[in-house]
């Protein structure tokens, strides 16, 4: 299956220790209808309003470590909140949502629940947080650190030019310079030149 359905009573185990009792009063308060779902590439979460008998809706990839999934998931409840508050008239990602998702962020920084080094990076984020958790490679290279070691995967930064590797698909690239912010790799196949976030997770080959 793709995706189910996480009884709240389950919640807690895709969250940092004790931080249950913090989340659930947001679930409870707007009645979210939570779903967990596999790794998706380009979103970690998302979030749809309540509309034709239907409760707010928020997805998380499953897959998130702790602190991952915590701040995607208080990135959409940030969406819901704006949306009850101005509907459509504002921009999704506008300043009312990230004025919104500062608070909420602000709320368990003060609790002490993230690693040192996640804590500073989400500070320097409250400033002005990116669209999406996928976008902000600051945060997104703290946040790595406290996943699962995968043997043969890296971030496409940390290859040397030259280098080969595939994405999920299997599909090939050779790794080139960096451009800007992205990283520039070409195509085995087709020898088509793709831009990569240089915190992308790809499989080495040697």
């Amino acid at each position: 299956m793709s995706k189910r359905e996480a009884p709240l009573d389950l919640l807690s185990d895709f969250l940092p220790p004790h931080t249950f009792p913090l989340v659930e009063p947001f679930l409870l308060q707007y009645k979210v209808h939570l779903t967990i779902t596999r790794s998706r590439a380009t979103v970690l979460g998302d979030y749809r309003n309540a509309h034709a008998g239907k409760a707010h809706r928020i997805t998380v990839n499953g897959n998130l470590n702790p602190y991952a999934f915590l701040i995607t998931l208080l990135h959409e409840l940030a969406h819901l909140i704006t949306y009850l508050r101005y509907g459509h008239r504002v921009a999704s990602h506008g300043t009312e949502w990230k004025q919104q998702f500062s608070d909420l962020l602000k709320q368990f920084l003060l609790s002490g629940i993230f690693p040192a080094d996640i804590q500073a990076q989400l500070l320097r984020t409250l400033k002005s947080p990116a669209a999406s958790s996928c976008a902000d490679d600051a945060l997104m290279r703290v946040l790595r650190k406290y996943d699962p070691v995968r043997e043969g995967y890296c971030l496409v930064e940390e290859l040397s030019v030259g280098a080969h590797f595939m994405i999920k698909n299997e599909r090939r690239f050779v790794r080139q310079e960096k451009v800007r912010k992205r990283i520039k790799a070409i195509e085995v196949d087709t020898g088509k030149i793709y831009l990569f976030s240089p915190v992308y997770e790809v499989k080495i080959i040697s």
